[in-house]
């Protein structure tokens, strides 16, 4: 049963995993790495998502925008070593969170603009037994951070004494220390797993063009995984995830709006604290096979979203399948995202969605 878990559980969940997930989310909680049996795993995996995110005018004399959120890849790995039989190590590199917006559409409001966000982060982790149910385990997280963006709009600019004028910033990576907490509660014989897993906040400090600093926080999250076997060969799983998204904000001092008069505001920020659940349902086929398929929500908050969005939550419907020798494991997933209406100051977003695909292999030895 502990095969089937980690294959419909860890594979589909990074694969194809948290691609439209709360703000600029990509991919979850690594901890789970570490319940991985067996002396030594190394896994890699890939995925690519493409969104269709497009919206039309909301009371301005513009253009619809075209599809805002362009297409990405992904990608991770990590290594697990069992040290004894009480304490396992592992480590991960991945892409935690990420963007890539460009409005591309003549005659859109922003038409021109384009944001761009990408990370890298490695994560140490260690797993001490503490008895056959009960399990702790924690770890540091060192994360970079960098991001380019360009906002061309009758409304914004880089002076508040000049007209409005494109607005520029590029910084590079910032890196920053964050940390994990968690605990575990197993019973092997039916493959019940409750695992809470705690996510630092990480900090990462910036200068505008003008040389001032401004600090970006990718915000702390609590992840509550669950899993059990409820029949022969068969595992009911899921996790709930909050995470504290209105501490995001993306404010260098030197970007202004103008309406009516010149202030600074955010160019990105979060709106609401967002939950993402997930729920499925994992079965073993045979010695070598086994399939699992999952449904994701996340609430339509009924916010004002920010330009750089379009998006306010999400259902989603995937299905993964792995094949499984003694030394290898492959599994490839499938997702697709029905992303729920948002209104930004300027244009209403609807009827948009996003197709996820992800590939994981992984080698025990």
């Amino acid at each position: 049963m502990t095969k089937l878990t980690l294959a419909a559980i860890t594979a589909f969940l990074a694969a194809a995993g948290s691609a439209n997930a709360g703000e600029i989310e990509r991919r979850g909680d690594p901890s789970m790495l570490l319940f991985v049996e067996g002396k030594n795993y190394v896994e890699v995996s890939a995925s690519t998502v493409q969104p269709s995110v497009s919206g039309a005018p909301r009371g301005v004399p513009t253009g619809p925008t075209g599809n805002i959120q362009e297409g990405y890849q992904s990608f991770a790995g990590g290594y697990k070593h069992q040290l004894n039989e009480k304490v396992a190590l592992a480590f991960v590199i991945d892409e935690p969170v990420g963007a890539s917006v460009n409005y591309n559409r003549p005659g859109a409001f922003f038409s021109g603009s384009n944001a761009e966000v990408n990370s890298i982060a490695f994560t140490g982790l260690a797993k001490y037994q503490v008895n056959d149910q009960v399990s702790v385990y924690g770890g540091l997280r060192y994360m970079g951070l960098s991001g380019n963006i360009l906002v061309i709009s009758p409304a914004t600019g880089g002076s508040p004494v000049a007209p409005p004028a494109p607005y520029t910033l590029n910084v590079d990576k910032d890196y920053q220390f964050g940390y994990l907490l968690g605990a575990a509660y197993e019973i092997p014989s039916i493959a019940m797993r409750v695992a809470l897993t705690y996510e630092s906040k990480t900090e990462h400090d910036f200068n505008d063009n003008n040389g001032t600093p401004f600090e970006v926080e990718i915000p702390q999250a609590f992840t509550l995984h669950a899993q059990s076997g409820i029949a022969a060969d068969t595992l009911l799983f899921g996790s709930v995830k909050w995470r504290e998204w209105t501490k995001f904000k993306v404010q260098p001092a030197d970007f202004f709006q103008f309406s009516p008069a010149p202030v600074n505001v955010p160019i990105a920020s979060g709106t609401s604290d967002v939950w993402t659940y997930e729920l499925g349902l994992g079965r073993k086929f045979n010695k070598n096979w086994s399939g699992a398929a999952i449904l994701g929500y996340e609430k339509d908050e009924g916010d004002v979203v920010g330009n750089l969005s379009g998006k306010d939550g999400y259902i989603s419907y995937g299905l993964a399948v792995t094949y499984e020798t003694e030394a290898l494991k492959v599994t490839t997933g499938i997702r697709y995202f029905d992303i729920g209406n948002a209104n930004t100051s300027v244009s209403s977003f609807s009827n948009n969605d996003a197709i996820a695909f992800g590939t994981k292999v992984g080698f025990k030895f």
